[in-house]
């Protein structure tokens, strides 16, 4: 695939843009983490239309952040479900860190229905950067994103 930036494997940012740069896609994970797993609750909460739906969930479930699985209720017919897989999971820092800023650089006079909060305290939570071996808090003001040459093999 490696659409984004003319196809740089080496870049990580481009390579998550690839499944998750579309239109609606963390919208679609967002739902996803806060329970949502049918078609018809994607759709509904969503608004999107139906064939733009069903192209993200299926390159969500090419891109590994969510597995199609089948559920049958009581008396019905067969259908598919979509569940958050390990990598979809993950996501939610990203959704965390996307919220957070949204809410210092583009604030809203609406209050979200949408929080974050660590399952065994209820308590919120916010993203932070961490270093990797200490993992000591690193403020925002020193954090820095820097270019090295990668090493060949």
């Amino acid at each position: 695939m490696l659409g984004i930036l003319g196809g740089d494997e080496r870049c990580p940012i481009a390579r998550s843009l690839d499944v998750l740069g579309e239109k609606w896609t963390l919208m679609i994970v967002r739902d996803a983490l806060a329970g949502s797993t049918r078609f018809s609750q994607f759709q509904q909460s969503l608004g999107v239309p139906r064939e733009v739906l069903t192209a993200r969930l299926v390159s969500l479930v090419e891109g590994g952040v969510l597995e199609r699985t089948s559920y049958k209720p009581e008396g019905g017919r067969a259908r598919d479900e979509y569940v958050l897989t390990a990598a979809g999971r993950d996501l939610s820092l990203v959704l965390l860190a996307l919220g957070g800023w949204a809410d210092r650089h583009r604030p809203s006079e609406l209050t979200s229905d949408l929080r974050f909060v660590d399952t065994e305290t209820g308590e919120p939570v916010e993203a932070a950067a961490l270093t990797r071996d200490t993992h000591q808090r690193v403020p925002l003001e020193r954090l820095t994103a820097v270019t090295e040459r990668a090493s060949v093999a």
